[in-house]
C-alpha cells in the first residue's frame, strides 16, 4: 500500500485552472500526473478536462497534451504510441488517454475498443462524472438509474454501462476501478498500470458538484459514501486475477455497508427518486457483491 510520503511533491498542474469548485476530476488528474511523472504525453477529447486545460495557446499542465475530437481518443493514443515506437522512444515516454464518460462509454467506445484490441501500450483513464457535464448535464451511458439530467427530467431508466467489465472482456492485462476520495489507492493503481506492457484501463468515479447537485465541499465525502455503501467497489484485475482493493475489503460484509440512501439523498439529482428505484439499487449492490465474493473464492 502506498504511503503519503511516497507521493512526489512536484505538481504537474499550474494553479488557477478553470475547473469548477470542488471538481473531483481536477483532483484525479493531479494525482494521476504525480504517478505518471514528467515523461508523459496525454491525449484528451472534448470534455471538462479541456476546460481545465484552458483556451487555445495556453495549457495548465507541465506535460505535453494533445486535444483530440470526441470520438478519437483511442485512435489518437494509438498514433502517439506508434510515433514513439518509430522514434525509439516508446520505453521512455508514457502515453495516457484521459477522457470523461461521454467520450469513453458512448462516443469514444469504438476507438477505445480498437486500440486495446490492437494491444496498444498505453493507459486509458476514464473520469466518470456520470453525464455530459461540459455541455449542460445531458445523460450518458454511464448515468445511473433514477438520476435527473436535462435529457432525463424524470430520472434515467436503466443501469449504467459497466465499462470495467467491458474492457476486461477484451482480455487486456490490467483493469482497475478507483475514486478521488481514496487518493493513495488511486495513485497506486496508476503506478501499477505503468509496470505492465499493453493496454491498461482505469475507471474512476468523479463526483461533480454542479451536475450531481451538492455542496462543493462535500466531494470527498460523496466519494467515500459511494464506496462505503457498496455502490462503487474498488478493485484491480491483473492478468485476469481479481484483487479487491484494501479500501473496499471490509464492505464484502453487508453489515458494514452504509445504507444506499445516504449516498442518494445528499445529491439533488436524486431528489425525486422513487422507492422502487431505491430497491433496485439495493438489489444491484447485493448482486454486485455476490459476484465479487464468487470471484475472490474462485481465484
Amino acid at each position: 500500500m502506498v504511503k503519503l510520503m511516497e507521493i512526489p511533491e512536484e505538481e504537474y498542474i499550474f494553479p488557477g485552472t478553470r475547473a469548477c469548485a470542488g471538481c473531483s476530476m481536477a483532483l484525479i488528474y493531479r494525482i494521476a500526473l504525480k504517478a505518471m511523472g514528467p515523461k508523459t504525453i496525454i491525449t484528451v477529447p472534448a470534455s471538462c478536462l479541456t476546460v481545465l486545460h484552458g483556451m487555445q495557446g495556453f495549457c495548465t499542465t507541465k506535460v505535453s497534451v494533445l486535444h483530440t475530437p470526441f470520438a478519437t481518443t483511442g485512435a489518437s493514443a494509438s498514433g502517439i504510441v506508434a510515433s514513439l515506437e518509430d522514434k525509439g522512444l516508446a520505453d521512455d515516454v508514457n502515453v495516457l488517454a484521459f477522457a470523461g464518460d461521454g467520450g469513453t462509454v458512448d462516443i469514444g467506445i469504438q476507438s477505445l475498443s480498437g486500440a486495446v484490441e490492437r494491444g496498444t501500450n498505453f493507459i486509458y483513464a476514464c473520469y466518470d462524472n456520470e453525464a455530459y457535464m461540459n455541455t449542460g448535464v445531458q445523460r450518458s451511458g454511464s448515468t445511473p438509474p433514477g438520476a435527473y439530467s436535462t435529457t432525463t427530467p424524470n430520472g434515467k431508466t436503466g443501469y449504467k454501462k459497466n465499462m470495467a467489465k467491458i474492457l476486461e472482456a477484451h482480455g487486456i492485462p490490467y483493469v482497475a476501478t478507483a475514486i478521488s476520495s481514496y487518493p493513495l489507492d488511486l495513485y497506486e493503481k496508476f503506478k501499477n498500470a505503468q509496470k505492465i506492457q499493453g493496454p491498461k484501463y482505469i475507471h474512476i468515479l468523479a463526483p461533480c458538484p454542479p451536475g450531481w447537485g451538492y455542496n462543493p465541499k462535500d466531494s470527498i465525502e460523496i466519494g467515500r459514501l459511494a464506496v462505503q455503501t457498496g455502490f462503487w467497489p474498488l478493485y484491480e484485475v491483473i492478468e485476469g486475477k481479481f484483487i479487491l482493493s484494501k479500501d473496499s475489503q471490509r464492505f464484502i460484509d453487508p453489515a458494514k455497508r452504509k445504507p444506499i440512501v445516504e449516498y442518494l439523498n445528499i445529491q439533488k439529482r436524486f431528489k425525486d427518486i422513487s422507492d422502487e428505484y431505491i430497491e433496485q439499487y439495493k438489489s444491484y449492490i447485493e448482486a454486485q457483491w455476490k459476484e465479487i465474493e464468487r470471484r475472490i473464492k474462485n481465484e
